[in-house]
């Protein structure tokens, strides 16, 4: 069995190369924002608290549809320059804050809204949501949303060959083989919810496809967790043979499934 990731060793694997992350991931659906908005938990001057936001790519979005003010808590300082780019081109007011969300001192029931992007696995669930509770006004809402690499229902080609490259590297919560990603199995997440005294939980997703040329095919996977933090002569050869199978079994051209999903938890 390969190993597993500690949760708060993996939340800090990702600001290798901030830049690289931000070209490589693809963009949220925006049906996911066009939802909140329709369901009133995200609107105009919207008390917001985001947890774990990267180079800002759901960040951009929350501001657009009325989060302010916005608290960023991100635990990953490398991803300073991106996160002040995107907060310095909204008026809102937005503030940052480098730490963990375990770790972070945040007056209880301030947010109106509690959202986090592809970042929620990386928190321990039952401790976390009860934390968010706490966080939240009384009619608040959680918004918990991914962009899961694979379609449980559809072949996955490039997968499939690179299985020998990535079999031997730890796994986070979202790789661990032969079980349902952290963010597509409902029923536990769900669960979770409804323990941390959540009343009212909704599920919806989407599935779509993009392409990779040989280069995004490196600097996609240069941004996962388990390549991360490998050392630099062990992740350039890994990301060499990954973009090698891209080049030579697909002719540079690799296509890639998403499901994107949103959980929204809420006390009412």
């Amino acid at each position: 069995m390969p190993e597993h990731i500690p949760l708060n060793e993996g939340r800090h694997l990702f600001g290798l190369n901030p830049e690289g992350y931000a070209d490589a991931r693809p963009d949220y659906p925006m049906w996911i924002f066009d939802h909140l908005r329709t369901c009133s938990a995200l609107v105009d001057g919207t008390r917001t608290l985001e947890i774990g936001a990267g180079t800002g790519k759901a960040t951009r979005h929350l501001l657009d549809y009325g989060a302010n003010p916005l608290t960023i808590v991100e635990p990953d300082a490398r991803f300073a320059a991106l996160l002040g780019t995107v907060a310095d081109a909204s008026p809102a007011t937005c503030r940052v804050i480098y730490d963990s969300f375990e770790d972070v001192v945040l007056a209880d029931h301030q947010f109106d809204l509690i959202a986090a992007a592809t970042a929620f696995h990386w928190i321990e669930p039952t401790a976390g949501l009860r934390k968010i509770k706490r966080l939240l006004r009384r009619d608040g809402v959680v918004a918990l949303f991914w962009n899961v690499l694979g379609d449980l229902d559809k072949e996955d080609p490039f997968h499939d060959a690179t299985q020998r490259v990535l079999a031997p590297l730890a796994v986070g919560p979202s790789e661990k083989p032969d079980a349902v990603p952290f963010a597509l199995a409902r029923g536990a997440r769900q669960a979770e919810a409804e323990a941390a005294g959540f009343t009212k939980t909704d599920y919806r997703e989407s599935r779509w496809s993009f392409v990779l040329n040989t280069d995004a095919v490196g600097k996609l996977y240069e941004s996962f967790s388990h390549i991360q933090r490998l050392d630099a002569d062990s992740r350039a050869k890994l990301l060499d043979e990954l973009m090698t199978i891209a080049d030579t079994q697909f002719n540079g051209r690799v296509v890639r499934n998403i499901t994107s999903c949103l959980y929204v938890f809420a006390e009412r």
